[in-house]
């Protein structure tokens, strides 16, 4: 299989295999006007399979996004055909509206227009506590 190099854009790569559609509807790629290529499976020494995700296109991306998806994922930002910057991803420290919490006496359950906030409770465990209630996201 060949999938053409990009001139300038965004690689995002080293996501575990089958999280890499997770990521595309997170970061809403669909609705880009540019060709967007999804890896699934590719052989990896480090990892067994991984996915990849490259944009044809110079964009900010939401790290916090990808981050809570995919700690362990990079981001290679790419000009005139050259690597220009590599960016390591980790847990973010709070994540907002990326998930919703589950407990039903939690304020966010009332009042609607409350934003979803989580906070990273363990790093190890990939633990996040809801920060009205505290109930663990699952």
């Amino acid at each position: 299989m060949n999938i053409d190099s990009i001139k300038n854009g965004i690689v995002i790569d080293h996501i575990t295999a089958k999280k890499g559609m997770e990521i595309y509807e997170a970061l809403n790629l669909k609705n880009l006007d540019c060709s967007v290529a999804i890896i699934t499976n590719a052989k990896s020494q480090k990892m067994g399979k991984k996915d990849i995700i490259k944009i044809d296109k110079e964009m900010d991306v939401d790290i916090d996004k990808i981050g809570f998806i995919e700690p362990n994922a990079t981001i290679n930002i790419v000009k005139d055909g050259k690597l220009q910057k590599k960016l390591k991803i980790d847990l973010p420290e709070k994540i907002v509206n990326l998930a919703k919490c589950q407990n039903p006496r939690c304020i966010t359950s009332v009042e609607r227009d409350l934003d979803q906030i989580f906070i990273l409770t363990d790093k190890e465990k990939q633990i996040y506590r809801c920060k009205y209630c505290e109930m663990s996201l699952k």
